[in-house]
């Protein structure tokens, strides 16, 4: 089988009482994000990109949100975990991440590090906003979108 190209989105909330977490990199910041696990939209979207291309689901189904187990989780742990079930191997990694702050660019050769390192695979790290539209644009949550180029074993 050739490789395949998966999607993934994700958005949470801002919250106060809660760490930042992008790709796994904890980002000084005033909020954190909202969500069962610790609600890194960075890799939730490069889970589900992954996902996707092993035509293996989502996120969700994998790991619930319902099953306390995953409360506080650390994203990055469950990114192995699901290349651990999908086997074959990332090829690369394009991802987005969409919020008006904090400014992702002091960051991102970090992010893109860590990622890089869970995924065995060149990952690449943009940041926009949202010019001010809708709840990402009122500063009300981040998100995130990813592509990933995967190789299925055998």
């Amino acid at each position: 089988m050739s490789a395949r190209v998966g999607i993934g989105y994700d958005s949470h909330r801002l919250a106060a009482d809660r760490p930042l977490i992008l790709g796994g990199v904890e980002i000084p910041y005033e909020l954190g994000l909202s969500g069962h696990s610790d609600a890194d939209v960075l890799t939730h979207a490069i889970i589900d990109a992954i996902l996707g291309a092993a035509g293996a689901g989502d996120i969700g189904r994998h790991f619930p949100p319902s099953e306390e187990r995953w409360r506080d989780a650390d994203s990055i742990e469950l990114l192995g975990a699901v290349l651990e079930k999908v086997g074959g191997s990332v090829v690369n990694v394009d991802a987005t991440v969409i919020c008006e702050q904090p400014p992702i660019g002091p960051h991102r050769e970090a992010i893109e590090a860590r990622l890089g390192d869970a995924t065995g695979a060149p990952v690449s790290v943009k940041a926009t906003t949202n010019e001010g539209l809708g709840a990402i644009g009122r500063g009300e949550g981040i998100a995130a979108i990813a592509v990933a180029l995967f190789e299925p074993a055998g």
